[in-house]
């Protein structure tokens, strides 16, 4: 049992204003709907260490706020004052961004993540590559900000005996430790919380014995197993001094443990938290007050032990699943999740923290949705083929061969992925320069950040918010509207008279605080199907069989995904003539690319939609005339 008789405090980070609000919203809350939290926190509680930026909560409020992630985390910094240490989380060679980056732009991505009031950045890399971290950390240190280097985590959902073992992370952090870089502090990050007690404990043990004995020791992990408690009594028996923890309604599920489960855990052991736990009910009754609008989803909230087989990190199975509900996939999620073994196992045993979660999680669910490997996605087909570093394990050479083929790219064979990434600020500049937006740094960042290699920029999240475009999506309740009361007496309505031929009319649907106005055509129902008497559901909608439809009659193509997804290019054009089966548009949904094909051959006849426009089964994209040519 964990005891000390020479009493101990344990630091904390406070996580619900970053960590907490990507694991439970995918990041999708307003600044605003915490900030009053925030400066009590720092107040009242006396914290003195909150995650604040990085991860999700650089890319969430640019993505999907309309807010700018600099004048956010510069509110923060001025809300909590001077005396509290502000920490980002950033990604290696990603940086905070989803892709690759030159060195230069994580040097700028350190001067302006200092400049808005960072003082620790907490670097991992997802494949544990050392040259990576040492490379990545140099910017972080010649910007004077706290260094702190991740040994990456996570429990294998397949045994192997030569990783993410204790041995493995007491080797990375070896490595480290005997490079020139500046270390200030070393952190376990377990962002699935899928790593045994036990690896925790030795791993802690093992890395202890590699540091100054003055060096903070942190462990990071998430209580989306019922495992987090655990896994930090561990490691702090094992010498960890510093925990990340939350507190409700962002705490637990797929977020930290509550601050309270961990204080409660800690009593009669010699070891206590640094500062007053008792007052932490004012955090969780603030938040439950600014965000009681928010819809909180249950699969972000609460505990899944099947986590242990698809090791998922609570700050990416957030926003997977908020993208899931919205595009109108969650029946996919349980097939997703069953894949997931298969992927890790076939790319390398990368661990599972962004942007390697989000590489997985697609590349599973592709596999579900087209078959297995039949569709490489480019971010999974580029890390098996090395551009992102090195893997722990050799990938499977079978899927190396389909992502160089379907990705028309060869493995990379060198050994610094630094060389092969194309430098994106030109481009940036260009961009800014030609819708007469100012260069500065925050701007050409802003644009870098949301750049994916072919992606159209008229689709960029940066520069569509910096032309005041930026898309609002926040997760709230739906409101139900009250239905008008029956008049009295009220005459009853003359039957409807089916119109003869087609009606074209317009309506108009509200959702989310947006109103989309629809024009439909309605078909004559003669001769078609009864319509339902009162209180019978309707029959599901079927799709026209193309041989059933006249040659000649135009139809709408539409996407094919259930709920909204962005449409990002439009590959054809009014008068052109289409195959069957060909490639007319494609949408973005989970992240990656996905074709919109025509059901029939035939010649377009017009351009419905435009891209970056948010479509839907119902949004014709194109219409085509079918069979002519």
């Amino acid at each position: 049992m964990i005891h000390t008789t020479n009493p101990k405090k344990i630091k904390v980070q406070f996580m619900p204003f970053r960590d907490g609000l990507q694991s439970a919203f995918g990041g999708k809350v307003r600044l605003n709907d915490y900030l009053p939290a925030m400066k009590s926190a720092a107040r009242d509680l006396g914290i003195s260490h909150m995650e604040f930026g990085g991860g999700a909560r650089y890319q969430a409020p640019l993505f999907y706020l309309n807010e700018s992630p600099f004048e956010t985390m510069q509110a923060m910094r001025d809300t909590v004052g001077t005396g509290v240490d502000l920490q980002i989380l950033t990604r290696s060679i990603s940086g905070v961004t989803l892709t690759t980056q030159t060195l230069d732009v994580l040097d700028m991505q350190a001067r302006l993540m200092a400049k808005y009031g960072t003082t620790y950045d907490r670097n991992f890399d997802y494949m544990n590559d050392v040259d990576n971290l040492i490379k990545t950390g140099r910017p972080i240190v010649k910007a004077g900000m706290h260094h702190q280097v991740c040994v990456a985590m996570m429990g294998l959902p397949f045994h192997d005996e030569t990783v993410h073992t204790p041995q493995f992370y007491a080797n990375i952090v070896k490595k480290i430790m005997e490079s020139d870089i500046q270390v200030d502090s070393i952190c376990m990050k377990d962002a699935s919380g899928t790593t045994d007690p036990k690896t925790c404990y030795e791993t802690a043990k093992a890395i202890r014995k590699l540091i100054p004995a003055d060096m903070e020791l942190w462990l990071h992990t998430h209580d989306t197993a019922s495992m987090a408690v655990a896994q930090y009594m561990a490691g702090i028996e094992g010498g960890v001094d510093c925990i990340d923890l939350s507190v409700r309604p962002m705490a637990s599920g797929t977020c930290q443990p509550d601050v309270r489960s961990m204080a409660h855990a800690l009593k009669n052991t010699g070891y206590s938290l640094d500062f007053d736990v008792e007052r932490v009910y004012l955090i969780e009754e603030m938040l439950n007050d600014l965000m009681q609008d928010y819809a909180f989803n249950p699969v972000t909230t609460s505990a899944d032990a099947r986590v242990v087989g698809f090791p998922m990190p609570g700050g990416a199975i957030g926003p997977n699943v908020h993208m899931m509900v919205k595009s109108g996939l969650m029946d996919k999620y349980s097939d997703v999740l069953s894949e997931f073994p298969v992927v890790v196992k076939a790319g390398g045993a990368w661990t599972s923290v962004t942007p390697g979660s989000q590489q997985y999680w697609v590349q599973a669910f592709n596999n579900v949705l087209y078959g297995r490997w039949e569709k490489i996605e480019a971010g999974y087909g580029r890390a098996v083929l090395g551009y992102f570093g090195r893997p722990p394990l050799p990938p499977d050479p079978e899927v190396v061969k389909k992502a160089a083929d379907q990705l028309n790219l060869p493995p990379y064979e060198g050994d610094n992925p630094f060389e092969a990434i194309a430098d994106p600020i030109p481009e940036a500049k260009k961009a800014l320069e030609d819708n007469n937006l100012s260069l500065s740094e925050e701007n050409i960042f802003i644009v870098v950040s949301a750049m994916v290699s072919g992606k159209k920029m008229a689709t960029n999240e940066g520069l569509r918010f910096l032309l005041g475009k930026g898309k609002v999506d926040v997760p709230l309740k739906e409101k139900e509207e009250a239905a008008p009361a029956p008049e009295a007496h009220a005459p009853a309505a003359p039957a409807a008279t089916a119109p003869a031929g087609p009606v074209t009319t317009k309506c108009r649907v509200k959702e989310n605080g947006k109103t989309r106005t629809f024009e439909v055509t309605v078909e004559s129902i003669a001769g078609g199907p009864a319509a339902p008497t009162q209180g019978q559901p309707a029959a599901p909608a079927q799709e026209a069989a193309p041989s059933q439809a006249a040659s000649g009659q135009e139809i709408p193509i539409c996407s094919t995904f259930a709920g909204f997804v962005q449409l990002t290019d439009i590959l054809v054009d009014t008068g052109d003539t289409v195959e069957e089966g060909q490639a007319v548009a494609q949408v973005e949904a989970m992240k990656a690319t996905h074709d919109i094909l025509s059901p029939v051959a035939g010649k377009i006849t017009a351009v419905k939609a435009g891209i970056g426009d948010d479509v839907d089964p119902s949004t014709p994209i194109v219409m085509l005339a079918e069979g002519q040519n």
